[in-house]
This record gives structure tokens, C-alpha cells and sequence, in this order.
């Protein structure tokens, strides 16, 4: 009985302790779908200058 008593109050400490640490550690909800944003305009534009700065590298080349 001595030990018990010396125990107790460890253990419950403990409980409490595990109980609150899952409530703290738990994954907030999944955040909403975002919004969707169309990127057809500056794609395109960075896809044409591309094409351009490759062409202009091929034509030095082959004039060299």
C-alpha cells in the first residue's frame, strides 16, 4: 500500500500528460480546395521568347 501512494500521483500525471499531448499533436482539418488560376498568357509568352533565344543560338552557331 506504501508504494501505491507513492505512484498515484506519477501515474495520473502521466494520464493526463498522454491525454493532452494526442489533443495537442492532432492534425488540423484539410485545408480548401484553392482557387484556380489560368496561366495560358504568361506561359505562352515565356514558351514563344524560348523558341526565339533558341533559334537566334542556332543561327549563330551555324554562321560561325
Amino acid at each position: 500500500m506504501k508504494y501505491i501512494s507513492h505512484y498515484l500521483p506519477v501515474l495520473l500525471l502521466t494520464a493526463i500528460t498522454l491525454c493532452l499531448f494526442t489533443d495537442l499533436s492532432a492534425q488540423p482539418m484539410l485545408p480548401s480546395d484553392p482557387e484556380q488560376t489560368p496561366i495560358d498568357g504568361g506561359l505562352g509568352l515565356l514558351a514563344a521568347a524560348g523558341g526565339v533565344y533558341a533559334y537566334k543560338k542556332l543561327k549563330n552557331r551555324s554562321a560561325e
